[in-house]
């Protein structure tokens, strides 16, 4: 018997109007886990896969036929819904138009894609840059009518960077979080909020569901905390984000970039800060 749509089965989880915890799996394994116990949906993490299958720091380094493949093994082994990290999209407006058919056939009930530069790089790590709203809009819009096409329930989450680049701010994730939604998404991840007020704000202001991401710069609320604003510890390695080479990338950076370009990405971006030196 074939499996009820898991997509159609994530819209009934978030029209439920309560917090939906949804780890981060990075295989078929970690993703059963997460379902034996007992959450009701999951993540496949971009972070995660860049940091198990190649072993390096989530810097735009995993392409998207491994994402689409581990995402496929994912969704193949469990009945709850798997909703996929898409990174940028993989291109341009015309390349999301292949990326959001290749995630649907592959089986997940929904993906995000934010509106960071390509390589992007995780929302918690200084170094972010975006895309002016006019082309991250026109991305939206051609993922949306793709959906629209293929699977209308498939699940679009725009993710949106704009507070923790330089000069970044609450504001501007709320003129973009708008302008996506015109745009046809579902739901709107404001990566790296760092505040309870923040998140308050971009709730209130935006009134849709909210994908929230409980690391790194952004406070971890409880589930009461989160429920009351209707929005959906130290690691044992140490600092995961040294951990998985984020200061290496950082030297790497330092070495073969215009030394203007890297001191304009990092200077006052928001989050954690690689240092430019491996000892």
């Amino acid at each position: 018997m074939p499996k009820q749509s898991m997509s159609r089965k994530f819209r009934e989880l978030l029209a439920l109007d309560r917090v939906l915890v949804k780890p981060g799996a990075h295989n078929a394994l970690s993703a059963k886990i997460i379902e034996a116990a007992g959450f009701e949906s999951c993540g496949v993490s971009g972070y995660a896969v860049s940091a198990t299958l190649l072993g390096k720091p989530d810097v735009g380094l995993v392409t998207a036929d491994e994402m689409v493949m581990m995402s496929r093994y994912i969704a193949a082994a469990v009945d709850i819904p798997a909703i996929a990290d898409a990174d940028t999209g993989y291109g341009n407006a015309i390349n999301v138009i292949r990326t959001v058919e290749d995630f649907i056939r592959a089986g997940v009930a929904g993906i995000h894609i934010e509106d960071q530069v390509a390589p992007k790089r995780c929302g918690h790590v200084a170094g972010k840059q975006i895309v002016p709203i006019e082309e991250a809009v026109g991305k939206y819009r051609a993922a949306a009518i793709t959906r629209d096409e293929i699977d209308p329930d498939f699940v679009l989450i725009a993710r949106t960077d704009a507070r923790g680049v330089a000069g970044g701010s609450v504001a501007d994730v709320i003129e973009r979080g708008k302008a996506y939604l015109d745009a046809g998404v579902n739901m709107i991840f404001p990566e790296g909020l760092s505040s309870k007020e923040e998140i308050a704000e971009v709730c209130a202001a935006l009134q849709c569901p909210i994908h929230y991401n409980r690391t790194g710069v952004s406070p971890m609320l409880t589930l009461d905390e989160l429920n009351d604003m209707k929005i959906a510890k130290d690691h044992p390695v140490g600092n995961i984000h040294e951990f998985v080479g984020f200061d290496a990338f950082r030297a790497m950076e330092a070495e073969f970039l215009p030394a203007e370009e890297v001191l304009a990405k990092y200077e006052g971006s928001l989050g954690y800060q690689p240092k430019d030196a491996v000892e």
